[in-house]
């Protein structure tokens, strides 16, 4: 490792017991998508005391954060990108509050290091990655335009670099009927329960028919009002996930006729409607991927031999088809413990999962000065970006 390495390394270990403080904040006040004023004003502030220039409410958001090194020059421009929301009910659940502290450990580490580096060092605040897609945004408003690298770290039950994500689209489904006595007259009503719960046994028989790893799931939000009167209006909202973006895509048109079906078949009139979010799936560059494992190891953190694991969905695929990006995951539970659930919820706020969140930072300020001292790196990051999938 070398000096400047040591010097990112030494610096979050001085400033570990603050970046601990932030994350245990942000855990105790579990804010959902487009919600997060107070973990978002806690970051914008800490980046302020650090020497950053932050602004808070970027690319239209609220609750987004642009914070910027003041040091700039010729060279690569690395953003380092933070997520704070919680999850409804469960709230970090999916370990946000780590993700957070350590993002801002990552800049706060290089305040001093980054006077002496080329290019340009920028902290991403991004809201409503659980189900609002604030990155979407903020790559649609122009926030990734100058960025040549992407990084962040994601808490897990086992730790990998280049893992895949799944493409996802949000899907909601109403149905319109007539209302009747449901005892006197059930003849003069159109049931709209019945046609959701027919699009549901439609999707059932398809299952059998998608790829592997694709998945198609959904609840009912809306199912009447009582069971005296024919239901007029009934609602479905569904996820719909492939690996390939383009899949994702021919599953909504299997879905929508699963749903078309079911409208003619009862006579209810039917509203599809692919609203909420729709992530891309991960494109995880593999070189700048490299760089950061190795990184990770010369800390003492190995990564997991690969084997098969079930994919979920991230905003940061949108991030990743726009710039180079890495999105790894670092162990904070055993393997077998799920992500979204009360047990990982605790392991957010262990000091094993505060561990894990200082060694995530180390890591990523290492990664960030080769991309500033290499330009080796940045070409060959470069160039697998610039690659056909």
């Amino acid at each position: 490792m070398d000096d400047k390495k040591r010097a990112a390394c030494a610096e979050v270990d001085r400033i570990a017991q603050d970046l601990v403080l932030v994350s245990r904040d942000i855990y105790h006040h579990p804010e959902e998508k487009f919600e997060e004023l107070r973990a978002s004003r806690l970051l914008a502030d800490a980046l302020k005391k650090g020497g950053f220039e932050a602004e808070l409410g970027v690319a239209g958001l609220p609750t987004a954060i642009r914070g910027a090194h003041p040091a700039v020059s010729a060279g690569p421009t690395v953003a380092i990108l933070a997520e704070y929301d919680a999850l409804p009910e469960l709230g970090h659940a999916c370990g946000h509050n780590l993700i957070a502290a350590s993002a801002l450990g990552v800049c706060l580490a290089l305040v001093r290091l980054k006077r002496d580096l080329p290019g340009r060092l920028l902290f991403l605040g991004t809201p409503a990655e659980e189900g609002g897609g604030g990155k979407v945004t903020m790559v649609r408003e122009g926030a990734f335009a100058e960025v040549d690298a992407a990084m962040m770290f994601h808490p897990a039950s086992y730790t990998v670099v280049d893992r895949a994500s799944l493409a996802i689209s949000e899907v909601v489904i109403e149905f319109t009927g007539v209302a009747a006595h449901a005892a006197s007259s059930p003849e003069k009503g159109v049931n709209a329960l019945d046609a959701v719960i027919q699009t549901f046994n439609g999707l059932s028989a398809l299952r059998q028919h998608i790829k592997d790893g694709a998945r198609v799931h959904g609840i009912i939000t809306n199912g009447g009002a009582k069971p005296n009167i024919v239901p007029e209006h009934a609602c479905a909202l569904f996820y719909v996930r492939a690996r390939e973006n383009e899949y994702r895509d021919e599953l909504l048109l299997k879905l929508r006729r699963c749903a078309e079906g079911a409208a003619l078949a009862t006579g209810a009139t039917l509203s599809f409607r692919v609203e909420g979010h729709s992530y891309e799936a991960m494109r995880p560059n593999l070189a700048l991927g490299r760089a950061f494992a190795a990184n990770l190891a010369a800390l003492g953190e190995p990564l997991d031999p690969a084997k098969e694991r079930g994919l979920a969905s991230t905003d940061m695929g949108d991030v990743s088809q726009v710039v180079p990006a890495i999105h790894p995951y670092i162990r904070i539970v055993d393997e077998g413990v799920a992500g979204h659930s009360r047990a990982f919820a605790e392991a957010s706020i262990s000091s094993r999962g505060e561990a894990v969140m200082l060694t995530a930072a180390k890591a990523l300020a290492m990664t960030a000065i080769d991309l500033f001292t290499r330009p080796d790196l940045v070409a060959e990051v470069k160039a697998e970006f610039a690659r056909p999938v």
